[in-house]
């Protein structure tokens, strides 16, 4: 039974447990989905790998990150800021819960919402 009780402290203790389930894939479109052809990024955790550059960067920012793709309450009011036409959609796994995240830049909600996860986004600077 102690023996039970200690792999299980040291299950949760160990570095980068929730990372572990980090699996995603990240699209990019500039001008807007349907407007010529994605960029498309991979991404895993421990150990960080894939096609997205600066991969062990983002592993962290997204560990430390609280709700990094968390829409945007229905009740809240956004302020009308138009940030261009990009789209971006980001797949998979994160903490071993399934990802579907559409970002845009159509509002001020939107915008945060993306910068939040800018760095999903290699050489793509959201919003102005």
């Amino acid at each position: 039974m102690l023996a039970a009780v200690a792999a299980a402290v040291l299950a949760f203790a160990s570095p980068g447990a929730g990372a572990a389930e980090t699996e995603l894939r990240i699209r990019l479109w500039p001008s807007g989905r349907g407007e010529g052809a994605a960029k498309t990024w991979t991404l895993e955790c421990a150990p960080a790998r894939g096609t997205l550059p600066r991969r062990a960067e983002a592993c962290r920012r997204l560990a430390d990150a609280r709700r990094p793709f968390a829409p945007v309450p229905s009740d809240m009011q956004c302020t009308l800021i138009y940030g261009g036409p990009a789209e971006a959609l980001v797949t998979g796994r994160h903490r071993g819960r399934k990802v579907w995240a559409l970002l845009s830049l159509r509002d001020g909600c939107q915008i945060a919402r993306w910068r939040q996860v800018a760095f999903l986004t290699p050489g793509y600077r959201s919003g102005r």
